[in-house]
C-alpha cells in the first residue's frame, strides 16, 4: 500500500474493434488501471466486440464521443483489429491529433497500421510485429527489430510476449509527463 498512486487527472483511452489480440487490449487495460490511471474503451459503433479468442470487451462509447484533450494516452491493441479500425476517419483524426497534440501514441503488433493510416510514422522510430514490418518501412518509418521502441510520443511492441516492456513504457512516459 505504500506505492504512490498517480494523479486522478491522467487518462488512458484504449480503441477496440472485433477481433483485436485479447490480451494486448486486456493486458494494458488492467495493467494502467492497477497503476491509478482512468482508463476507458472506445468502439468505432458498437456497444461489444470480441477478441480473436472471443473474450469481449464492453466500451465506454464511440470514439466520435470523445475529445483528445480529455486523454494523455491512446492504446491501439494489435490482432486484426487494427485493419478495421483504420477504416475509420473518425479514428484516424483522433489519432492524428493526439499526435499533434504531443500525447501518447501505443501501438502494439499489427497497431501499427492505425498511426501508419494517420499519417504520423515518417521519420520515427518504430517496431511492430514482422508481418507489417515492410508497411511500416514503407510509411517512412525507421523500424528496429526491439521489444518497445520509443520516440517522442510514440512507443511501439512486436508482440504479446512484449507487454510488460510495452505497459512500463507507457506507464514511464506518462510519470515524465
Amino acid at each position: 500500500m505504500g506505492k504512490k498512486r498517480v494523479e486522478e487527472t491522467k487518462s488512458v483511452l484504449i480503441l477496440a474493434e472485433d477481433l483485436y489480440e485479447d490480451l494486448e487490449l486486456w493486458y494494458p487495460k488492467l495493467r494502467l488501471t492497477e497503476a491509478g490511471y482512468k482508463v476507458l474503451v472506445a468502439g468505432t459503433g458498437k456497444k461489444l466486440y470480441h477478441g480473436k479468442y472471443g473474450y469481449p470487451v464492453e466500451v465506454d462509447g464511440d470514439i466520435e464521443q470523445f475529445k483528445t484533450s480529455d486523454f494523455d494516452a491512446v492504446v491501439i491493441p494489435g490482432g486484426y483489429a487494427p485493419d478495421r479500425l483504420r477504416r475509420y476517419p473518425s479514428v484516424l483524426k483522433f489519432v492524428k491529433k493526439m499526435s499533434d497534440e504531443h500525447r501518447i501514441i501505443a501501438a502494439i503488433c499489427h497497431a501499427a497500421w492505425v498511426p501508419i493510416s494517420a499519417g504520423i510514422v515518417k521519420g520515427k522510430k518504430m517496431t511492430c510485429f514482422s508481418a507489417i514490418k515492410d508497411d511500416v518501412v514503407n510509411a517512412g518509418a525507421i523500424y528496429s527489430d526491439a521489444s518497445v521502441v520509443i520516440d517522442g510520443n510514440l512507443i511501439s511492441s512486436r508482440m504479446p510476449a512484449d507487454l510488460p516492456d510495452f505497459c512500463r513504457a507507457i506507464i514511464s512516459t506518462l510519470e515524465r509527463q
